[in-house]
């Protein structure tokens, strides 16, 4: 794969955080003027919250992302099960908080909660009246459906033997929403900035690469991303610089002697708000993709960090549509906290 620490005609740029900082910080000082108790009773009104373990006003160090790859590939480990294999493909649909294990989780809105079970695991899910949800992954419960839970106050669990963290998801009206979103966990800022990887072109979705020297006919466009966590992890050591997703993949494409846009900026992946359906994981993301320490069945690879690559057309792009010529991809990478960098990629159209 090409990168673009190795292309000599990439160009990188970046950009601090916009306006969602400031959003942040107003946010962070609603939440502050009151008790935890009077901002959960506030309901929509007032919509951020606190952190789920204490201290509830501090940060704390988040390893899995909202928007993750959840890759588990069926078969014996091989680059033909990468690219092609069957298996269970899933967005990451909540934030994974780091938590010594025994760690007490307490509510973060006050509710009903209800103990679920899984084929795997329990989860408890606490309603509130208002739309708002939150479910709490890898914990012991320790309290039963239709109990009334206070927030801050209320232990729903505690953190499961050998997990170290917390899965915290948020929903509104049974929607999965980005507990990251400016408005949602308070005192939460990042400052770490996305990276654009690579931007490669493939002759078919999981197919050779082409190179972009001469490129012609339908082809596929591939951009790899990564973002590092706003904190870093320091236990277990194993997931210690680990990179995580971008929230936003964006493109467009010029002609280098004109500069004329020949493709508008188009959004590839947009999990700021909300999650796409998981029948649309391949859509999204491009074989190739995988989380960190990949998964075959029951084998992990331990400490080796994930790949994210991005499809930025749903379908092939046919170069036809093009004069011949010299032209550049231009991929941008944001956060949710407006956190961005972009990378280019020179490609000639050679019909």
């Amino acid at each position: 794969m090409l990168t673009t620490s190795h292309i000599p005609h990439t160009r990188r740029s970046r950009r601090g955080p916009n306006a969602f900082i400031l959003l942040a910080l107003v946010a962070g000082i609603c939440f502050a003027s009151g008790s935890p108790a009077n901002q959960a009773r506030a309901g929509r009104a007032t919509s951020s919250y606190g952190w789920p373990v204490k201290p509830f006003y501090r940060q704390h160090a988040i390893r899995g992302y909202f928007g993750d790859p959840r890759t588990v590939f069926s078969g014996r480990p091989s680059f033909r099960n990468l690219m092609s294999g069957a298996g269970a493909f899933s967005y990451h649909f909540g934030v994974d908080i780091c938590a010594p294990d025994g760690t007490a989780v307490y509510a973060v809105r006050s509710g009903t909660a209800a103990v679920v079970s899984t084929a795997t695991e329990m989860y408890v899910h606490v309603s509130s009246d208002d739309g708002f949800a939150a479910q709490y992954w890898h914990v012991v419960p320790a309290v039963h459906t239709g109990q009334n839970v206070v927030a801050y106050q209320t232990v729903i669990g505690h953190v499961t033997k050998a997990a170290h963290h917390v899965h915290f998801s948020e929903l509104e009206d049974g929607q999965y929403v980005n507990p990251l979103a400016p408005g949602h966990l308070a005192h939460y800022t990042d400052h770490t900035t996305p990276e654009v990887s690579l931007i490669s072109f493939r002759s078919t979705r999981a197919g050779r690469e082409i190179a972009p020297e001469f490129v012609h006919g339908r082809i596929h466009i591939v951009a790899g991303a990564y973002d590092m966590p706003a904190m870093q992890v320091q236990s277990p050591a194993r997931w210690r610089g680990l990179p995580v997703a971008p929230a936003l993949v964006r493109w467009r494409m010029e002609r280098v002697k004109t500069g004329m846009i020949v493709v508008s900026g188009r959004t590839a992946f947009d999990v700021r708000s909300t999650l796409p359906p998981n029948d649309d994981f391949w859509t999204h993301y491009a074989r190739g993709s995988h989380q960190n320490m990949l998964q075959f069945v029951t084998r992990r690879f331990w400490e080796q960090p994930g790949r994210y690559l991005y499809r930025l057309s749903r379908s092939a792009f046919d170069t036809r549509r093009l004069r011949d010529g010299l032209y550049r991809v231009i991929v941008t990478v944001s956060d949710t906290r407006g956190n961005s960098s972009s990378a280019s990629q020179l490609v000639t159209v050679f019909n």
